[in-house]
């Protein structure tokens, strides 16, 4: 069971069916820095019932993989840059949820039609917060749906936006992973794709992730957070014309300005 703070003691205490110690111990290292923000050899040694060896190898080892960083003068460890950028990245995606809701519920009015906040994760795109239509023939808000990004309006939106080497790290492959029926299934297709998306400033997907949906999407203005997010309208394909497109995309515009100006 998780508490407000991180795992409880039960949690900690029962554990998995099948522990690995030297991930527990790396995993209760990390924890202590809940409670405060420096750790030594000797603590970690009698928190954890190991050798001052076998604590020092586990710190060396996070410290390695800059989860933690070593004071040379003290010699003691802090949270490294990975911990913290995690963290920072946890925060961050709460916070972009927070400041959206409002703007996409006034979309959903504004245009009657689902509106959803999504993110990038890696290849993939996430819906992490939705605002459903209310009319009988409409898209359900799925939060919590991963989809690669290629098949989603959204998420070429988000990919148009990118740098180019940024492309190349998530496609380095001309061959697209996790093929979707409808999608761009080659790198040349998604970049004939995404420099369509960059002259028209939105992205349009027709049955790609799902079928008979049609979806348009528009990148939010990256902020300080370096969150990549975008708007997805979404609507039963028969609804969704070249006149309303454009419409929607004008909209979903001005919504992703405000929310990126918050």
């Amino acid at each position: 069971m998780a508490e407000s703070r991180g795992l409880s003691v039960t949690s900690v205490e029962t554990g998995p069916a099948y522990p690995i110690e030297s991930v527990r111990n790396a995993l209760l290292v990390l924890l202590q820095l809940r409670e405060r923000p420096v750790l030594r050899v000797s603590e970690c040694a009698a928190e954890l019932g190991v050798a001052r060896s076998t604590a020092h190898r586990l710190l060396a080892m996070l410290e390695h993989y800059g989860f933690l960083r070593r004071d040379p003068a003290s010699r003691s460890y802090r949270a490294g840059e990975a911990l913290v950028s995690i963290g920072l990245a946890a925060v961050s995606t709460l916070d972009i949820r927070d400041r959206a809701r409002p703007f996409l519920h006034a979309l959903r009015d504004q245009l009657g039609e689902t509106v959803s906040l999504v993110l990038l994760e890696g290849s993939d795109v996430r819906f992490v917060d939705a605002a459903e239509a209310t009319r009988a023939l409409r898209v359900g808000g799925q939060v919590g749906l991963r989809l690669p990004a290629h098949a989603t309006s959204a998420g070429k939106a988000i990919l148009a936006a990118l740098p180019p080497e940024q492309l190349d790290q998530l496609y380095p492959d001309e061959l697209l992973p996790g093929r979707t029926d409808g999608a761009q299934t080659t790198r040349a297709e998604l970049d004939a794709a995404l420099t369509a998306v960059r002259r028209s400033g939105y992205a349009v997907a027709y049955n790609e992730s799902d079928v008979e949906i049609g979806a348009v999407g528009v990148c939010i203005p990256v902020g300080p957070d370096h969150v990549r997010a975008a708007l997805a309208i979404a609507a039963p394909a028969s609804r969704l014309t070249p006149e309303l497109t454009e419409q929607w995309a004008r909209a979903a515009h001005e919504t992703a300005l405000l929310i990126g100006m918050r």
